[in-house]
């Protein structure tokens, strides 16, 4: 997810540049939904400027519009030199390719089989092939997407495509779905019309959650989000009972599934013969989690006004059924959430944002210890945005990706915080400027990464932690976020190391467990950028602390076995390289590309 101000200038990159080049599809109805959006500060709009009538003449409007579209859309790109549809070595559209999924797919190590421990992670590949509704992938994988101009890859990794996340559409019957922007008519075609679809996007001006109809069956829900964006998961429900859990880093719009690498995680869940009892208590577990990130970017309301509307035969009637329906004892990553709000006191604060990462990080037996059993943690951050950083702040997610404690942190006087030197074990990485002018689409296909000059040239701005972000793909520019984490030890004494029961923030219920001693560490994936308003700041005491958080954001983090596992693992090359005295990150807005098309 973006910045505070990132969403105006992504809106206006939008409309600057967008019309003639590949970061558009030359669709005046998307472009419509892109002016009025900027008007009211929001991210996107599910109706078009001049909403067709909920009606089955929707549906013949809506093929005109997708001929003529296509028709703009090969224009354009010839006239950028662009490779057309039909070029030899491209990506298949997913459009052309919405009623037959591949059939098969090649095997990746980068998901835990049943008797993988939530610790190691042991890696695996594991989905059967079905001839009617393509693979299953019942121990969950998480891969980038296919990029044209760069598939098949260079590093050989399998990938996802749209059609292959949605699977066979004759076979889904209910689908909810999140996107920070979106092309509604585009995402609309994936589906059969008679399919009900849960659209949760951003609210209007005034932040106000709301629920309205949108398109033929189809429900637009927005939260209460004063300022802050959205984020991007889904849940699709298929006609045989199987449902199918996918976070992606990725926005509903053909530029993020067709020109810019991202990456999906994607898990298949097997009816349960007998519904469970729901546990109000185990807030830990994968499935209450989701529940609760449902409910508070409304989906509760949208439910019943579905159901209202002639939809009687819902796989689920309320957010409680997804954690009472369906097996998720398969589910070997952890879910990390950002709630949009404020989030005071124990139980609420180590839910969410960076906190909820420090407590995964321990669940899985990787905190970085103290004393001779330290270990050495190393991060490199991947993503689409950056932040207005500080030492206080930067220090602050370190000492939670390390699993250190929240109220450590926050017993340590606030002068003391804020005069801390930057980590010298944290890389972040975002594109040169040569990078992008050397990417295929050059600085046309750069501008839904931001950054701002003032940023940057802020004199204690940590430009030292930069690093140039490539992708193993080939020469593409990546959307992807992503953290890589490296621990090793400091020292070869010992084995185990005492933690604190993060429950309760106390030292009553003092454990041992024991620490890993391999070059292992942890992966994150999902759409928290690394900012501020992505992953929350904390305030307050070790008695009451508070955390305030922007967004909403959703990702996965999962254990990694050594350092082997790591480098496969990353996105992108590795080791990074590190910005040198003549490099400048890319800033969209300096672009002569958008500033020609501005002035236009």
């Amino acid at each position: 997810m973006n910045n505070d101000n990132d969403l105006e200038r992504a809106i206006a990159l939008s409309l600057q540049g967008h019309n003639e080049s590949v970061l558009d599809e030359g669709e005046a109805l998307f472009q419509d939904q892109l002016r009025q959006a900027l008007e009211a500060s929001k991210a996107n709009n599910l109706e078009p400027a001049h909403a067709p009538p909920l009606t089955s003449t929707f549906l013949s409007e809506r093929a005109q519009l997708e001929k003529e579209r296509r028709e703009r859309q090969k224009r354009h790109r010839k006239a950028q030199g662009l490779p057309d549809s039909d070029d030899e070595g491209r990506v298949a559209s997913d459009e052309e390719d919405i009623e037959q999924p591949k059939a098969k797919r090649q095997r990746l190590s980068s998901s835990y089989d049943d008797q993988a421990s939530a610790r190691t992670g042991t890696a695996t590949s594991s989905y059967e092939l079905n001839s009617n509704e393509g693979p299953f992938f019942w121990a969950g994988e998480w891969r980038p997407t296919a990029t044209q101009g760069v598939d098949p890859r260079m590093d050989g990794r399998a990938t996802f495509r749209l059609t292959e996340v949605l699977g066979n559409k004759s076979e889904i019957s209910f689908a909810i779905l999140s996107s920070f922007a979106l092309d509604l008519p585009w995402i609309y075609s994936f589906f059969d019309p008679s399919v009900p679809v849960i659209m949760v996007a951003q609210p209007d001006a005034n932040g106000q959650a709301g629920v309205k109809n949108a398109l033929p069956n189809w429900i637009k829900t927005t939260p209460f989000l004063k300022g802050g964006f959205g984020c991007m998961h889904m849940k699709i429900f298929y006609k045989t009972g199987r449902l199918r859990v996918v976070v992606s880093t990725a926005n509903l719009i053909p530029y993020d599934w067709r020109d810019i690498e991202n990456a999906v995680w994607l898990q298949d869940l097997s009816l349960l013969s007998k519904h469970t009892t729901f546990d109000k208590q185990d807030k830990e577990s994968f499935p209450y989690i989701i529940k609760r990130v449902l409910d508070r970017v409304n989906v509760t309301p949208a439910l019943s006004l579905m159901l209202k509307q002639g939809h009687p035969n819902l796989p689920i009637k309320s957010t409680e059924d997804v954690c009472t329906r369906w097996d998720w004892s398969k589910v070997k990553v952890h879910l990390v959430p950002s709630i949009s709000g404020k989030h005071e006191g124990w139980p609420n604060v180590i839910l969410n944002g960076h906190v909820r990462l420090m407590k995964v990080v321990r669940s899985m037996g990787l905190r970085t210890g103290s004393g001779l059993n330290e270990k050495r943690l190393q991060l490199e951050y991947q993503g689409s945005s950056i932040g207005a950083y500080t030492t206080q702040w930067i220090n602050e997610f370190y000492h939670s990706a390390k699993g250190d404690s929240a109220g450590d942190w926050l017993d340590k006087p606030k002068s003391r915080r804020e005069k801390l030197p930057y980590p010298v074990d944290l890389k972040v990485l975002f594109p040169t400027l040569a990078t992008v002018r050397g990417s295929q689409y050059r600085e046309r296909g750069g501008g839904n990464l931001f950054f701002k000059r003032s940023y940057w040239q802020g004199a204690k701005f940590p430009r030292e932690l930069f690093y140039d972000s490539r992708s193993k793909a080939g020469n593409t520019l990546m959307h992807t976020k992503m953290i890589v984490s490296t621990l090793s030890p400091k020292s070869t004494r010992g084995s185990k190391q005492k933690v604190i029961n993060v429950d309760t923030d106390s030292e009553d219920n003092d454990s041992d467990v024991e620490i890993i001693n391999t070059n292992g560490g942890w992966a994150y994936l999902g759409s928290h950028n690394f900012t501020p308003s992505a992953w929350g700041t904390l305030s307050g005491s070790a008695f009451n602390p508070v955390m305030n958080i922007r967004n909403y954001e959703l990702g996965i983090v999962f254990p990694l076995r050594d350092e082997a596992e790591v480098t496969k693992s990353a996105c992108f090359e590795r080791p990074p390289r590190k910005y040198s005295a003549g490099d400048s990150p890319w800033i969209a807005e300096e672009s002569i590309v958008f500033k020609q098309d501005s002035s236009s």
